[in-house]
């Protein structure tokens, strides 16, 4: 038998419950991160101008450019993933 969730409420499409993500999204830490990475896209021209580039972090902590696709589904997200 499945176990039931502690959570309620509408899902997004990969099931994470929203309630559950908003609350995740809203911490300091993550927005932290998300606010360097738009200061280093910023930095180095590429926030917003549709070139399909994105900074991503690295191994040894620092950041370089990459395909923007690439960056995402390098972290283990989608169907697909090499970490699947």
């Amino acid at each position: 038998m499945a176990q039931k969730s502690s959570r309620s409420g509408p899902k997004y499409a990969n099931g994470n419950y929203k309630s559950y993500q908003k609350a995740y999204d809203g911490t300091e830490k993550q927005k932290a991160k998300r606010a360097a990475l738009n200061k280093e896209n910023r930095k180095r021209g590429t926030y917003g101008n549709g070139d399909g580039k994105d900074v991503s972090h690295s191994k040894g902590g620092k950041t370089r450019l990459m395909i923007q696709g690439k960056n995402r589904a390098a972290n283990g997200h989608g169907k697909r993933s090499r970490y699947a």
